[in-house]
């Protein structure tokens, strides 16, 4: 039923400039309609943010599709996700091939994005907890991304990126954020790129916004 609409979206990726074809196809094949609240299902394949429900929204196609992009996501990599929302990322991460590690701070988002996960055969370990942190015990990751903007880069996040490894995190004030990719090197030190300015639900926690924001 929804075959020609997710067909749509991923052309319209590729007329924004996605170029990366393991993440069109991630995309194509996940069922994007699955992860909006019930209702909204006929517009899921469209370029907008959808409620899910608890005050949270799922990113634009091409949120999802640029970060995908920018991250390199090799087959087997273990990647880090903070901010499991719906769990579309963290599906379209599994269907790109890596291990996925996700942090949900709601608990009842949480455990509907664990079931949506599980029934897609996803392989992935989720926790409900304070993303800002990290998840030590799993460390180090290939990769993070982060799916919720801070006022400041997480030391911890930081911390639990590998040597040559990635962290992919919207910086800014609560209002507006610049999507920015730290690449970690041999010595420890990071280079910082800009990839896009971008809006993103406050990143809550210790090492992110207060609660009030």
């Amino acid at each position: 039923m929804y075959r020609k609409q997710s067909a749509k979206m991923v052309n319209h990726l590729r007329k924004r400039g996605i170029t990366d074809e393991q993440v069109l196809t991630a995309m194509e094949s996940t069922p994007r309609h699955k992860f909006v609240a019930a209702g909204m299902e006929f517009q899921a394949y469209e370029e907008k943010a959808l409620p899910i429900g608890f005050g949270q929204t799922i990113s634009h196609p091409y949120t999802v599709a640029l970060m995908s992009q920018v991250l390199q996501v090799q087959k087997g990599q273990r990647i880090m996700e903070i901010g499991t929302g719906s769990g579309y990322q963290a599906a379209v991460l599994c269907r790109m091939g890596a291990q996925v590690f996700t942090i949900e701070k709601n608990t009842s988002l949480s455990r509907l994005a664990e079931k949506r996960l599980k029934s897609m055969n996803c392989h992935f370990v989720i926790r409900t907890g304070d993303g800002s942190l990290g998840w030590q015990s799993y460390a180090p990751f290939d990769a993070i991304i982060v799916t919720a903007g801070a006022p400041v880069v997480p030391r911890n996040l930081l911390q639990q990126v590998k040597e040559g490894g990635r962290l992919l995190i919207p910086v800014g004030t609560a209002a507006s954020q610049e999507l920015t990719l730290f690449v970690k090197d041999e010595q420890s030190s990071f280079r910082k790129i800009i990839i896009e300015n971008l809006n993103f639900v406050p990143l809550k926690g210790v090492d992110g916004w207060s609660e009030e924001v």
